[in-house]
C-alpha cells in the first residue's frame, strides 16, 4: 500500500487570493521541483499507461468503443490510478491533491479518455468520498476504485446549465418514506452510456436543492441517445430522463437542501484538475509542434528557422512554465491546509477540513480553470498553424487535439462564469471582513499619493518582481475604483468583473512564475531558459493586465475629467522599459528544438 507523501507546512497559510496581499517571492510556494519520488513514480506509471494503452488505442476510442473504455478504466484501477482520492478503508490509496493532479496531467494525452477518466475519479466518485454515508461509501467506493463500477455526474439540465441552482428536476419522498421519486431531465452527462452509478441533483419538493445516488437499471430512469460532438467524440455524452424513477431513501447524498455544497465544492476540485490537465496538454503540444517544425522543410530550410514559427514555439513554452507554477502552487496550498488538520485521516471531521481547504482556494481554482484552458486553446491553435494544411487533416494528432480542447472552456462552469467568480468571491469575502482587500487598497492608494511606486531593487529578476507588483497595484486600484463607481450594483457590470478577473489571472501567473524561478535558483544561478521564460511572460502579462485595467476604468468612470484622472494613475503603474524580446525568444526556442519537447521538464 502506498503511503501518503509527507508535507511540510508553515502556518499561517495565506488565504485564497492571498497572492495580492504580499510582496512577490516573499512566500515559499510549492513548485514541480518539490515533487517527491513517490509522486513522480505515480506520474510515470500513469504516463506510461496513457501512452501505451490510451494513445495506442486513440482511433478505437474515437469510434466510441465503450467496451474498450470500460476495460481501460479497469486497467487503470488495477494500477491504483482510480483510487488516489479514495480512503484506504474503502480500498483506496488516500493520496494528496498534488499526487492526484499529477495523474490527471498524465491522462491528458487524449481528450476523450481524459474526460472519461476525470468523470470517474473526480465528479463521479468524490461526492461519495466527501459526502456519503458509511453505508454508501462501503457499497460504492471499493468498486469505483477498481473500475468495476463506472460513475457519472448529472448536474446540467436542458434549461439550466451554468445556472445549476435553477434545476427543474424534482424529488419527492414517497408516502411510506422508503423511496425518493425523481422526475426531470439532465443534459450533457459524461460516461452516461455505460455508467453504473450516477450522482444526480434534484430539488426536493421543487425547492430544496439536493443530491442523490441513482443506479443504472432503476425503473423510470433512462439514458438518451449519444450526442454527436465536435470534439471528445470518443467519450460518451447523453441526456438522462427520470419519469417517476424510484430510488431507495438511503440514496440521498448528504442533507436535503445542501446539494449546493456538494455541487460547488466538487466543481472547484474539477476546475483545479481541468486547469492542471490543460497545462499538461499544452506541454504535450510543444513536443508535437517542435518535432514537426524541426522536420518540415520550406524554401529549402527547416520551418523551425523562421522567426514567426520560433515565436510561436517560445510563447507556448512560456505559457507552460507559468501554468505549472500556478498549478503546483495551488495544490500545495490545499495540501498544506489539509495537512494542518487536527482530525484523523478519513474521518468525517477530516473530510470537512479538506472541503474547507478546497473552498478557501476557490479563487485560485477558477483562475487555473480559465487560464489553463485558454492557454491550451492558444497552444492548440498555434500547433495547427505550425503544421499548416497537415494540421487540418486527421492523419496528424493536432487535428484531434484542436477539436477536443474547445469544450474545456465550457466544462466545469463556463470561462465567463468563472471570470465573474474570481473578483466576486474576493469582494464577498472582503465585505464579510475575511479578506483584507480594502485595507490593502487604502495602503496602496496612500503610497501612490506619496509618489511611492514599486521599484526594481536588486538581485535576480528584479524588474520582473516589480512588474508583478505593479500588476497587484493595478488589480487592487481598479477594484477600488469599480466598487466606488457601482457599489452593490457592481455584480451587474459583467464586463468590468471580467476585466478584473483577467488582471487577477495575469497577476497570479506572473507572481507564481517569478517565485518558481527564484526558488529553483536558490543560492545558485538562474536557469537561463527559465529566466527567459519569466522575463518574457512577466512583461507581456503586465502589458495585458494594464490594457484590461484601462478597459475596466473606461467602463466604470464615465465623466471625462474623472476618467482622465484615473487613466493618469494607471499610467504611473505601467512599465514601458524596452526589453530584447527576440533574444529571450531565441534562448527558449533553441533549448526547445534541441530537446524536441518542453525544455524545462521536471521528471
Amino acid at each position: 500500500m502506498a503511503t501518503r507523501p509527507e508535507l511540510a507546512t508553515s502556518l499561517p497559510l495565506p488565504p485564497g487570493g492571498g497572492f495580492l496581499l504580499v510582496p512577490v517571492g516573499s512566500e515559499r510556494i510549492r513548485t514541480p521541483d518539490d515533487l517527491n519520488e513517490q509522486q513522480r513514480e505515480f506520474y510515470r506509471v500513469a504516463d506510461r499507461f496513457s501512452r501505451e494503452r490510451v494513445v495506442a488505442n486513440a482511433d478505437r476510442i474515437e469510434r466510441k468503443d465503450y467496451e474498450l473504455l470500460r476495460g481501460l478504466l479497469r486497467e487503470a484501477g488495477a494500477l491504483g490510478l482510480l483510487s488516489l482520492d479514495v480512503p484506504e478503508a474503502y480500498g483506496g490509496l488516500s493520496q494528496d491533491l498534488t499526487t492526484s493532479m499529477l495523474v490527471t496531467e498524465a491522462m491528458s494525452r487524449n481528450g476523450s479518455w481524459s474526460v472519461t477518466f476525470g468523470a470517474q475519479v473526480g465528479i463521479g466518485t468524490l461526492p461519495i468520498v466527501y459526502f456519503g454515508t458509511e453505508e454508501q461509501k462501503r457499497r460504492y467506493l471499493p468498486k469505483l476504485a477498481t473500475g468495476e463500477l463506472v460513475a457519472a455526474y448529472a448536474l446540467s439540465e436542458p434549461s439550466s446549465a451554468s445556472d445549476a441552482l435553477g434545476a427543474r428536476t424534482r424529488a419527492v419522498l414517497s408516502p411510506d418514506g422508503k423511496r425518493w421519486i425523481l422526475n426531470g431531465a439532465k443534459q450533457w452527462i459524461t460516461n452516461a452510456a455505460f455508467a453504473d452509478v450516477f450522482i444526480v441533483f434534484a430539488k426536493v419538493d421543487g425547492e430544496k436543492f439536493s443530491a442523490f445516488i441513482v443506479e443504472k437499471g432503476t425503473p423510470g430512469f433512462t439514458v438518451g441517445p449519444e450526442e454527436h460532438k465536435m470534439g471528445i467524440r470518443g467519450s460518451s455524452t447523453c441526456p438522462l430522463v427520470f419519469e417517476d424513477a424510484a430510488i431507495p431513501a438511503g440514496n440521498l447524498l448528504g442533507e436535503v437542501g445542501k446539494g449546493h455544497r456538494i455541487a460547488f465544492n466538487i466543481l472547484d476540485i474539477g476546475r483545479l484538475k481541468l486547469g492542471v490537465g490543460s497545462v499538461a496538454g499544452a506541454r504535450n503540444l510543444v513536443a508535437l509542434a517542435a518535432g514537426y517544425a524541426r522536420d518540415r522543410k520550406a524554401f529549402g530550410r527547416s520551418i523551425s528557422e523562421f522567426g514567426l514559427i520560433r515565436e510561436k514555439l517560445a510563447r507556448m513554452v512560456v505559457l507552460v512554465y507559468a501554468g505549472e507554477a500556478m498549478s503546483y502552487r495551488t495544490t500545495g496550498l490545499v495540501d498544506a491546509r489539509v495537512a494542518a488538520s487536527p482530525a484523523a485521516r478519513d474521518t468525517p471531521a477530516f473530510d470537512r477540513d479538506l472541503i474547507a481547504a478546497v473552498e478557501e482556494y476557490a479563487i485560485e481554482a477558477s483562475i487555473l480553470k480559465v487560464w489553463g484552458t485558454e492557454a491550451l486553446s492558444y497552444a492548440a491553435d498555434e500547433a495547427v498553424q505550425i503544421h499548416g494544411g497537415y494540421g487540418f487533416v486527421e492523419e496528424y494528432a493536432v487535428e484531434r487535439i484542436y477539436r477536443d480542447n474547445r469544450v474545456n472552456r465550457i466544462f466545469e462552469g463556463t470561462n465567463e462564469i468563472n471570470r465573474l467568480l474570481i473578483p466576486g468571491t474576493m469582494l464577498k469575502r472582503a465585505a464579510r471582513g475575511e479578506f483584507p482587500l480594502f485595507a490593502r487598497a487604502q495602503a496602496m492608494e496612500a503610497a501612490l499619493a506619496r509618489g511611492e511606486l514599486p521599484r526594481s531593487g536588486e538581485g535576480p529578476l528584479a524588474r520582473e518582481r516589480r512588474l508583478a507588483e505593479l500588476d497587484k497595484h493595478l488589480m487592487v486600484h481598479v477594484t477600488r475604483v469599480a466598487v466606488e463607481a457601482f457599489g452593490p450594483d457592481l455584480s451587474e457590470h459583467q464586463e468590468v468583473l471580467a476585466a478584473l478577473a483577467d488582471i487577477a489571472m495575469e497577476t497570479y501567473a506572473a507572481d507564481s512564475a517569478v517565485a518558481r524561478a527564484l526558488q529553483a535558483a536558490g543560492e545558485g544561478k538562474l536557469d537561463p531558459v527559465a529566466e527567459a521564460c519569466v522575463k518574457l511572460h512577466a512583461l507581456e502579462a503586465h502589458d495585458r493586465a494594464w490594457e484590461r485595467a484601462r478597459r475596466a476604468i473606461r467602463c466604470s468612470v464615465t465623466q471625462p475629467a474623472a476618467a482622465r484622472e484615473q487613466l493618469a494613475v494607471l499610467g504611473k503603474l505601467h512599465d514601458e522599459e524596452p526589453l530584447d524580446l527576440v533574444a529571450l525568444r531565441e534562448t527558449i526556442v533553441r533549448a526547445t528544438l534541441e530537446a524536441g519537447r518542453y525544455p524545462l521538464g521536471w521528471l
